[in-house]
């Protein structure tokens, strides 16, 4: 790809640091010790979350056994959470002798995605109970709260000078946070939408706003668009009108 180790390295630091990996500095490309070489749990997290946007990668992570070479091979992986783990999807296994076994575990459960990194344990052991312990704890606290998925109807805008009388405000995108279970209850969802909305109206324009807050603060906004157009009446569509109620 690159021509070189040291390019294809130069290339690594260089989308670390897009992804906001601050604590990282990649000398190799195969992770074995070297000097200067290091990261920090917090970054691998921050890759690993990347990495999950791959939808693909976790058709290879969940994999526990394999063949190779006409079946005379076998590879179990290295991972024990996949087979053992509910929800496990992930996601790497590492050791070295200055890194110690290390971990980037990714489980999901009812539509919650978390990552636990363990590095620097004594022992395989030692890893996977410290990261199944971290995602106990994460699906045993937290859940994912959903407040519309993407095009949900919130509200009914009239429209003024419209030849229609009314749109729906729809919501652009799905809206969903990561709150602690135990605060579920106190979150508030704020819809700012107008009186009334002036002709004419095109299908996707932005007629307001859902806010999802919690004490206060701001969790998660959303546009709401209008699910529909709508043209400006002319001076023939109030005749029209004008005669009807006259005469009809």
């Amino acid at each position: 790809m690159c021509g070189s180790v040291e390019a294809f390295v130069e290339k690594m630091n260089k989308r670390a640091k897009e992804l906001g990996m601050k604590d990282t500095n990649f000398v190799t490309c195969n992770g074995l010790d070297a000097d200067n070489h290091h990261t920090s749990a917090y970054d691998i997290a921050i890759m690993s979350r990347e990495l999950l946007k791959h939808e693909m990668i976790t058709k290879y992570t969940t994999i526990w056994m394999d063949s190779l070479r006409d079946g005379k091979f076998q590879l179990a992986n290295t991972n024990k959470l996949v087979r053992f783990y509910s929800g496990a999807n992930g996601l790497k296994t590492g050791s070295t002798s200055k890194a110690g076994c290390c971990i980037s575990a990714s489980a999901k459960r009812d539509g919650m995605q978390l990552i636990a990194v363990v590095l620097g344990a004594q022992n395989s052991k030692d890893r996977f109970n410290a990261a199944r312990e971290m995602l106990d704890y994460g699906f045993s606290n937290f859940a994912v709260t959903s407040f519309g998925e993407k095009g949900t109807q919130v509200a009914e805008i009239p429209v003024v000078n419209g030849k229609s009388k009314t749109i729906m405000a729809l919501t652009k995108k799905s809206s969903s946070v990561l709150i602690e279970k135990t605060k579920k209850d106190l979150i508030k969802t704020h819809i700012n939408i107008p009186e009334e909305i002036s002709a004419p109206v095109k299908k996707g324009d932005i007629v307001g706003e859902m806010i999802v807050t919690l004490d206060g603060e701001t969790l998660a906004k959303t546009n709401l668009i209008a699910d529909k157009s709508v043209k400006k009446k002319t001076g023939a569509d109030y005749f029209v009108k004008l005669f009807k109620e006259l005469f009809v």
